[in-house]
């Protein structure tokens, strides 16, 4: 990546957002959130335009490559030279006029988000970018996803509207995603939620047709839940309850059936009920491909599944490695023929119970805050990442809902450049979502969220520290602000952490107290010591921290 440096220069103020006429959808998409996203952090409302403004205004002109080459020849000859890949974009501020040029449709919309994130927004109508500012990059990995899974179980999504997934799926791509996992209407979860505004159905075809109009990725996880498909009629179920999903979703790229969890079919049964399905799913779909886990395989099963893989299946486009597979990633490539890319599934949600579990939890928090607490921990997620980042070819996280936001956009943010600065990285993310005012400041308190998670709570000192650092800035905050929800979970984490240390000094206080009275029931009796102990530790409940 080329980046200059940050000196504010160009104002964009009243700038018009050019998009050349007949532009793909994607593309219309950029313009359009470039305009919204200004407007929501600086009250300027720029308009959009077809072609460039003849008067010297300043403009912001984005596209892919080849329409700009038509529409504004000399300016793309000054843009640095293009990166390879299908989603690297360019992004240059030549004179009065910032271009965004990216080497697809859906580049573009990378390359707005990459302008969004480096220019200086503030109400008041203040919007400004560094008038030397110049990048050209692409990202490392073709596949960096998140799975966003509207069912009852998960903490956020299944009560998301549909503008709430676009401002979410937007926000995700501003960042690199570039791909949208859901899950169908029948999982191992319930059938209905009291939040949902739409069925199941209604709101995956919702969801599908917004990733087709930016132009990312549509991937469906899949698990074959059903006893016994070495039964036809459970077969012959399966494909035509598969299929009416398959029609509906204007949009499929990618299906991922795991093995396991849930599910629980023999390899031979699963493969011969996933060619039946690819060949359904290709009436609808025809470029759309199948991938596979061996999630919850048993030692014998693995082996089947290798030997049944040595024939190379046509059908097949990969395998994923998730949660619950028997060998490691490296063990897996190793096994599994060349021709199948892997595909990370990552656990980015959970804490305890989980495949990356944070270590050495202090048991104050497994008790309390449990397995699905908000969870920022950018630097787990980093040595994660890199950990098995030359096994596979890109990722799409497991997310159970907005707890894991911070760990969506480090996995992004690594997958587009595996050696991103994570701390500056993360500046950017407080900027844009929060405002330059406090955007360092929250940065730096996600990092201190991971740190009071590490030792014993009853020693971290560093818990006042982060939750003085979160004070300071609630005091600062803006109305705003304060109603920002990526904020307002950071907060709470920070007062609870705090609270619960608190809690745990005090508690333990009271233990050393009845503890030391006990000692002295040969003096005073033991039915007396025992009434003070137990009246010394019901003060946790009667007078508590």
């Amino acid at each position: 990546m080329l980046l200059a440096s940050a000196a504010w220069g160009l104002d964009l103020s009243d700038a018009v957002v050019v998009a050349p006429g007949a532009s793909p959808m994607p593309v219309e998409k950029a313009s359009q959130m470039l305009r919204e996203e200004v407007e929501k952090r600086t009250q300027c409302r720029l308009p959009a335009s077809h072609s460039l403004p003849g008067d010297g205004r300043p403009a912001i002109l984005v596209g892919t490559t080849s329409q700009l080459r038509g529409a504004a020849p000399d300016l793309v000859r000054r843009l640095p030279a293009a990166p390879s890949g299908s989603d690297g974009f360019r992004v240059a501020v030549l004179g009065r006029t910032v271009v965004v040029a990216g080497n697809s449709d859906r580049a573009a919309v990378f390359g707005a988000g990459y302008l969004l994130q480096h220019m200086e927004m503030r109400r008041g109508k203040i919007l400004r970018v560094a008038d030397d500012l110049q990048a050209a990059t692409a990202p490392k990995y073709p596949i960096r996803g998140h799975q966003l899974g509207y069912r009852p179980k998960v903490n956020a999504y299944d009560a998301f509207t549909v503008p709430m997934f676009e401002q979410y799926i937007r926000d995700l791509a501003v960042f690199g995603t570039n791909a949208i996992e859901l899950i169908p209407p029948r999982s191992d979860d319930a059938d209905q939620s009291p939040h949902f505004p739409l069925p199941k159905i209604e709101m995956m075809e919702e969801v599908s047709r917004l990733c087709n109009e930016y132009g990312l990725d549509v991937w469906i996880w899949y698990p074959a839940m059903d006893k016994d498909y070495s039964n036809p009629a459970t077969v012959d179920f399966a494909l035509k309850e598969w299929e009416e999903v398959f029609r509906r979703l204007p949009r499929i790229d990618n299906v991922f059936v795991p093995g396991g969890d849930p599910g629980h079919t023999q390899p031979k049964y699963l493969l011969a009920l996933l060619e039946k399905q690819t060949a359904s799913l290709h009436k609808y779909h025809p470029k759309a491909r199948m991938w596979v886990s061996p999630q919850g395989f048993s030692k014998e099963w693995m082996e089947e599944f290798y030997q049944l893989l040595q024939a190379e299946p046509q059908w097949l486009a990969g395998v994923v490695f998730g949660p619950q597979v028997r060998d490691s990633l490296p063990e897996l490539r190793k096994r599994v023929p060349r021709r199948y890319p892997i595909r990370r599934y990552p656990d980015i949600t959970h804490s305890i119970n989980c495949q990356y579990f944070v270590p050495d939890w202090d048991l104050a928090y497994m008790v309390t805050e449990g397995r699905e607490v908000a969870n920022p921990r950018p630097l787990d997620e980093k040595a994660i990442f890199e950990a098995y980042k030359d096994y596979a070819i890109g990722f799409s996280t497991y997310s159970e809902g907005v707890n894991d936001d911070v760990n969506k956009f480090v996995w992004s943010i690594l997958g587009w450049d595996p050696n991103a600065d994570l701390a500056a990285s993360l500046r950017e993310f407080g900027r844009y979502f929060l405002g330059d005012e406090v955007g360092d400041d929250f940065a730096a308190g996600l990092f201190a969220l991971e740190r009071n998670w590490r030792g014993p709570l009853l020693t971290n000192e560093g818990v006042e520290t982060t939750f003085q650092i979160f004070r300071e800035m609630e005091k600062r905050a803006t109305p705003q602000m304060k109603l920002n929800w990526r904020f307002q979970q950071a907060l709470y984490r920070a007062y609870y952490d705090a609270y619960l240390r608190h809690r745990l000094i005090y508690e333990t206080a009271l233990e050393q107290q009845a503890l030391e009275g006990l000692r002295q029931a040969s003096r005073v009796g033991s039915l007396v010591v025992v009434e003070r102990a137990k009246q010394i530790l019901d003060k946790a409940v009667t007078e508590p921290a």
